[in-house]
């Protein structure tokens, strides 16, 4: 991968092709935990495309290229969830919150998003994409070890959370 990260920066665009390509799969699963639907998904994966092609001279680790490209595709979800946000009104929410069979995940995800960043997406991944430890490791590219560690210490936030204490870390 390192190679055809250095070949993407020379300007090759088959080789930075070929590198989406590799990693179209685990940011798909990253796009589809944060937004739950495939359209802004798609959305998601599309802008990152774009930024990373724009930016690839940025990297300065080549062999960082896939947890680089994760990072931008989160922050895209994230900007997908602050428009969101902004075209639903509260009230609107509240009347269709009860009628929407999503008011469960609607929920979850209001939960989830006070805790820090790092534990809410395993998190994520692990409850509502149902991965297991190590594919959620080898999709953010950071040890298995970090991911159990990361689950155990969510859920102990979330569950500080839950019975009404805050969140801090």
């Amino acid at each position: 991968m390192e190679e055809l990260v250095r070949k993407a920066k020379r300007g090759d665009s088959s080789a930075f092709a070929e590198l989406i390509r590799l990693c179209t799969q685990s940011m798909y699963r990253v796009a589809w935990a944060y937004l739950g639907n495939d359209e802004d998904a798609a959305d998601a994966i599309s802008e990152t495309v774009l930024v990373c092609y724009e930016k690839i001279e940025t990297l300065k680790k080549d062999a960082y290229f896939k947890t680089w490209m994760i990072r931008i595709l989160i922050n895209q979800c994230k900007d997908i969830l602050k428009h969101r946000s902004r075209i639903q009104s509260k009230a609107e929410m509240q009347e269709s919150a009860f009628e929407d069979s999503g008011y469960i995940d609607c929920e979850w995800k209001e939960v989830l998003s006070c805790l820090d960043e790092k534990y809410r997406i395993i998190l994520l991944l692990y409850y509502t994409r149902e991965m297991d430890t190590r594919e959620i490791a080898e999709l953010l590219d950071i040890s298995r070890n970090t991911v159990i560690t990361r689950l155990a210490r969510g859920r102990k936030l979330l569950k500080r959370e839950l019975e009404g204490g805050k969140i801090y870390g």
